[in-house]
């Protein structure tokens, strides 16, 4: 069972996306994406939940 607590990298996220790094930053910064969390460093994050969320509301448009 998935932690839904956790934080994923970018790299993570990118590749269960099969996405570029500038494709998912312009579509979060469209407002389209999973909400991200910028650490102190720069870094990004990905709670686990949002992304599962994310990907069900992706499904859930294209079925309508």
């Amino acid at each position: 069972m998935p932690n839904l607590d956790e934080k994923l990298k970018l790299a993570a996220v990118l590749e269960e996306l099969d996405m570029s790094r500038s494709a998912f930053y312009r579509m979060v910064a469209r407002g389209h994406g999973p909400q991200v969390l910028k650490l102190p460093n720069g870094q990004i994050r990905v709670r686990r939940s949002d992304l599962d969320a994310w990907w069900r509301a992706q499904e859930q448009s294209t079925a309508a």
